[in-house]
């Protein structure tokens, strides 16, 4: 593939993604995907053969894969649940269109959330992993590892930044740094986990 052949498909997903995470996937045509990338309708055939595989390509190219295939999967259980708090944030904070589709599908239940669960679901099955290792070995304490892991995924991705929450909400959007540590602090402390 040559470089202008790669430039326009990364435009084509990224105004994809713009325009899923605004109007949702359904709501959403390949004519406006082109007009806000700028390209040709029948590019989206040649790169993608269509819109749901465009879908499949946005998480391809945009979600860290990579990045959690390297995890070290025998990290001591409290700095496990410390790194997925951290790396979730970070990722929450650069690509919050990605979230916002993400949770899009989520509530809607659509077919697309199997697409998604290949990517998200190795991350959460680190979590998991991490917390029953951690109750096991006494650091943690929960009646439930599912409500325990439940309300630490609901916990990292709730939707903070729409205008529904604005009239009860005080502070400005945090920094990242600031988040990541109140985040900590507060899931720790739902596991009632005790710095030794």
């Amino acid at each position: 593939m040559s470089t202008g052949d790669a430039d326009i498909k990364v435009k084509i997903l990224l105004a994809a993604k713009k325009l899923f995470a605004k109007y949702g996937f359904e709501k959403t045509t390949v004519r406006q995907i082109c007009e806000e990338a700028g390209a040709n309708v029948a590019l989206v055939s040649y790169h993608f053969g269509g819109k749901e595989n465009m879908f499949g390509a946005i998480f391809e190219h945009f979600f860290p894969n990579d990045q959690i295939s390297k995890v070290d999967q025998k990290l001591d259980p409290v700095e496990g649940v410390k790194l997925i708090i951290r790396e979730v944030t970070k990722f929450r904070f650069s690509d919050r269109q990605l979230i916002c589709i993400i949770q899009q599908e989520i509530i809607m239940n659509t077919d697309r959330i199997r697409k998604i669960r290949e990517h998200v679901m190795p991350m959460w099955r680190l979590l998991r992993e991490w917390l029953k290792q951690g109750e096991e070995q006494g650091l943690f304490h929960f009646r439930s590892l599912d409500t325990a892991l439940m309300s630490i995924i609901g916990t990292l991705l709730f939707h903070r930044h729409t205008e529904y929450w604005s009239i009860i909400l005080e502070e400005a959007d945090p920094e990242l740094e600031p988040l990541i540590e109140d985040l900590t602090t507060f899931i720790m402390g739902g596991l009632q986990y005790r710095d030794k």
